[in-house]
């Protein structure tokens, strides 16, 4: 069984500058996603798919390999997370190496872990799932969200309103961490969720979006609050 993590880290930040190499308390944020691969020991090749020669550098110190530099049709705006996955499984195959099994992991998910790696892995086996995607519960109902029509508040699904909290079907969301799936079913279904994907939950503090300052402060705290368990 041959396994390969993928981390696709894209050069051109607009909203945060470098993101993807940004310090993160006294590290490089993509050094999270490296390590936690790297020592999970899960992986025959732990890569970094980039356009960017600083992120090349950088990831390679940190013990990455960056074997080709991503294509300008996958370094656009447009381009789908599997898109990158398919152009590198590709890659590889002109290489003479294939995988059963890929992890693409985000390169701005410092709470992932080597643990959190290996446990989801053994549960995607273990469920004979295609793929996993990590996810954390809506801290509200999403059946009660609210919209803004002519400047009026007005509920998006009425029916719920007199409706019990604990009544209401409980929702998820994806983490944005990272996601495990077969090779072969991303190849033939061009896509990281198929009919036979499941979740694995992961706690609300330990997850984070980093779309701007405010949230990577935010980030850090939460860090700083978990490793400190």
């Amino acid at each position: 069984m041959k396994v390969i993590a993928i981390i696709p880290a894209r050069g051109g930040s607009k909203r945060i500058p470098k993101k993807n190499i940004r310090d993160f308390l006294g590290k490089p944020i993509i050094s999270y996603s490296i390590m936690a691969a790297l020592n999970s020991k899960l992986f025959d090749e732990v890569m970094v798919s980039t356009d960017n020669n600083e992120i090349a550098e950088i990831s390679k110190k940190l013990g990455a390999t960056v074997p080709f530099l991503r294509s300008e049709k996958t370094s656009d705006d447009y381009a789908t997370t599997a898109d990158v996955l398919l152009e590198v499984l590709g890659e590889y195959q002109k290489l003479g190496k294939d995988f059963n099994y890929l992890c693409s992991l985000y390169p701005t998910a410092p709470f992932i872990t080597a643990e959190k790696l290996k446990q989801s892995f053994d549960w995607m086996r273990e469920k004979k799932a295609d793929s996993l995607i990590p996810v954390v519960k809506f801290s509200y109902p999403i059946q009660r969200a609210l919209k803004i029509e002519n400047n009026n508040l007005k509920y998006i699904y009425p029916e719920n309103i007199n409706k019990r909290s604990q009544d209401l079907e409980l929702t998820y969301h994806d983490t944005g961490q990272f996601y495990w799936i077969k090779t072969e079913v991303l190849i033939n279904q061009r896509s990281l969720m198929t009919g036979n994907t499941i979740g694995y939950e992961i706690s609300e503090l330990e997850i984070q979006d980093i779309d701007n300052e405010s949230d990577w402060k935010i980030a850090e705290i939460k860090y700083q609050i978990v490793n400190k368990k």
